[in-house]
């Protein structure tokens, strides 16, 4: 093996070497991360659209209606979810 093949050999097994510590932070350090932002996220948009229909219809935040509001809003959420779900298995 020529001196050249030796530094081109040890070139890629270094870039394969960055490549898999790189895949490694995005699974075990960057992607929890990244999915507890997502979540994040969403929840927030889900309690501004709350906010946003049931004010819409009188109930300001912080009445019982609204928190009767927001509580039925979950239940329509969760019926979809699960609606959603039984069509995917094929139940639907």
């Amino acid at each position: 093996m020529t001196n050249a093949e030796r530094h081109s050999s040890f070139a890629y097994l270094l870039f394969f070497a960055l490549l898999l510590a790189c895949g490694l932070y995005v699974a075990f350090i960057a992607g929890p991360a990244l999915r507890a932002s997502a979540q994040d996220r969403f929840h927030l948009a889900i309690t501004e659209e709350d906010r946003d229909f049931c004010e819409k219809f009188g109930m300001r935040a912080g009445t019982s209606e609204f928190l009767a509001c927001t509580n039925e809003l979950a239940v329509i959420r969760q019926k979809q979810v699960d609606r959603d779900r039984a069509t995917e298995i094929g139940l639907l």
